[in-house]
């Protein structure tokens, strides 16, 4: 399981170090690709594989879900680590989330998301004006 907030930086040449805490759970290869509200999905393999299987089961006749999928596989990318337990971050996924220096890196229970620091503090200070709110209707749907 993910949990957690890191902070890190991308480098001048879009690398990305990955937190020693998340590095053995996701593993020697794992998935990055877009992510929702501007950020990246970072996925072992194995969950990777899961969600694939679920999206399979979408409806390719509707528009959205032809949509949705071509968007979060075309962006979708291997990555390794190298020595110093870094990731290079291909130019489209930095565009996406924009990704330029300061990164905030958070677990989130099965898989790993890649912020701008700029973009979750913004996220962090909205969402958090209606956590209680936002708990009281997912806990509702859970139970």
């Amino acid at each position: 399981m993910f949990m957690g907030e890191h902070q890190h930086a991308i480098d001048g040449k879009g690398r990305l170090i990955i937190p020693v805490k998340f590095r053995e759970d996701l593993g020697e290869s794992f998935i990055v690709t877009r992510g929702l509200e501007s950020c990246l999905f970072v996925y072992p393999l194995q969950e990777w594989h899961l969600l694939t299987e679920k999206l399979k089961t979408l409806p390719f006749t509707k528009a959205d879900a032809r949509a949705f999928m071509r968007f979060f596989f075309s962006g979708a990318v291997s990555c390794e680590l190298d020595g110093q337990g870094r990731i290079l971050l291909p130019n489209n996924l930095r565009e996406h989330a924009k990704l330029i220096k300061d990164v905030m890196v958070i677990g989130v229970s099965n898989r790993v998301e890649i912020w701008s620091r700029e973009v979750w503090e913004a996220y962090s200070e909205q969402a958090g004006l209606s956590y209680e709110d936002i708990a009281e209707k997912m806990l509702d749907l859970a139970l």
